[in-house]
């Protein structure tokens, strides 16, 4: 029996404000979409073009208020082949949250907090 990844989920209150913030930040772009015939909810997956892993953004009718995310000690990861740009990008956009030098990385944070990996590109040796 074998698994291969398919997506991760975030729960999302503006599904709009989303969506614009993951293309602008990360170039992520609407694949498919599933809306419930009772407007109760709308699943988004995005996609990079690149590799087949999703993220699935569910937005909820019913949800008023912010997801409790607790110590958000959990994270997506995306390398980047250009670091330099890519922070700079963030810089910009004000949602860089954390950086550790040391270890050449840093976190972004989207609309509804969920935290970013920024990893630089793999190294050739």
């Amino acid at each position: 029996m074998d698994f291969t990844f398919a997506h991760n989920n975030f729960n999302v209150l503006d599904l709009e404000k989303s969506l614009a913030f993951y293309k602008e930040a990360l170039g992520l772009t609407e694949v498919r979409r599933k809306e419930a015939a009772d407007g109760s909810f709308i699943l988004v997956y995005l996609g990079d073009g690149r590799s087949p892993h999703q993220l699935e953004l569910t937005w909820l009718r019913d949800r008023k208020e912010p997801y409790n995310l607790d110590e958000n000690e959990f994270h997506l990861a995306f390398r980047t082949d250009d670091y330099a740009a890519a922070h700079a990008k963030h810089a910009a956009m004000g949602c860089i949250v954390y950086e550790n030098p040391a270890m050449g990385i840093y976190f972004i944070v989207d609309p509804d907090n969920y935290w970013l990996e920024i990893l630089p590109p793999l190294s050739k040796s």
